[in-house]
């Protein structure tokens, strides 16, 4: 099968980890690990984000040269390399050998008009404590808001991905058997100007969105979205919380989560699906493989194909896709 792997910001970086290239380069042999396991029996395209690299990359460019800032389509391209660079790596030393990737700085087009340019959603950088927070917010008039216990987080406009443009060459590659790694950190965010011609923009696209765009018109069969969360849950930190194992699109649309974290993995999982993609599934790292086999996480399928969902977190029956 073709399978588009969504890995998350905060599964190449745990939460509350030091961010240092130590930490980073760990991680990554883990997600490596895992993604070789999925690419020994199906080719696999990843994508990846880069929330806490980039507000790290920010905070560190405004600490320098707090008059002159880099921007974050710049500063997300840098991220794409960096983490591309890690990922193709280990992903290498973990496969067979003569086994081909390739990465791809990606540009994504995205609409100036998007509404998201006025109301930021996307967290980035680290967690600073609230007092931390009132300092780098009067410091770098940054949107900051609440994160955890009593902590805060820089968040910045996430538009919707509208088109890659790098679409060619990654399709070359893939029909070549290439394993690819493109449109970290959602693609690097431009804007079409009235000659036509593209300009760089401050925002970073959400990275399931531009993978679930990707594996559309990649024809992939599955779209996975691997994060540092067990499942999608219902009554999220409620009385009644309990995973989701199996669901509709229809179904989970219905359903309400939040903005800035799972709600764009949710908008990502039902729109591939449909759109006519085979399953959608969301949840750890490690259980990747087990995710396709609906032994773990969540999936995401057309109704025909959909058991009824347990509600109590147990497992429906194994579907292979």
């Amino acid at each position: 099968m073709r399978i588009v792997v969504a890995l998350g910001g905060n599964a190449l970086l745990k939460r509350g980890e030091p961010m240092t290239a130590a930490a980073q380069h760990t991680n990554v042999r883990i997600a490596a690990a895992a993604l070789a396991d999925l690419a020994r029996d199906h080719q696999i395209i990843v994508a990846h984000g880069n929330g806490p690299q980039v507000g790290l990359m920010a905070l560190q460019a405004a600490s320098f040269a707090p008059q002159n800032p880099w921007p974050l389509d710049v500063l997300g391209a840098e991220t794409e390399g960096m983490i591309g660079y890690l990922i193709e790596q280990e992903l290498m030393n973990a496969l067979p050998p003569g086994t081909d990737c390739a990465t791809l700085l990606t540009r994504v087009e995205v609409d100036p008009l998007d509404p998201a340019f006025s109301h930021p959603t996307k967290p980035i950088g680290p967690v600073y404590t609230a007092e931390e927070g009132r300092l780098i917010r009067a410091e770098h008039h940054w949107s900051m808001v609440a994160e955890g216990e009593g902590g805060m987080r820089r968040v910045v406009p996430s538009p919707l991905p509208v088109t890659i443009l790098n679409l060619g060459p990654v399709r070359l590659l893939v029909e070549a058997g290439v394993c690819v790694i493109c449109a970290g950190g959602g693609g690097i965010p431009v804007v079409r100007g009235p000659d036509g011609k593209m300009d760089g923009v401050e925002a970073v696209i959400d990275k399931d969105r531009t993978a679930a765009l990707l594996a559309k018109v990649l024809q992939a069969d599955v779209l996975l979205m691997l994060t540092d969360v067990e499942a999608v849950f219902r009554d999220w930190d409620g009385p009644d919380q309990a995973a989701i194992r199996i669901i509709s699109p229809d179904e989970l649309d219905a359903m309400t989560f939040a903005a800035g974290s799972m709600g764009p993995k949710i908008t990502a999982a039902c729109d591939f699906v449909w759109t006519g993609g085979t399953l959608a599934g969301i949840g750890r790292l490690q259980d990747a493989r087990a995710i396709l086999e609906g032994q773990a996480g969540t999936q995401v399928r057309n109704p025909a194909e959909t058991p009824k969902d347990d509600c109590t977190g147990q497992l429906g029956p194994k579907k292979r896709a």
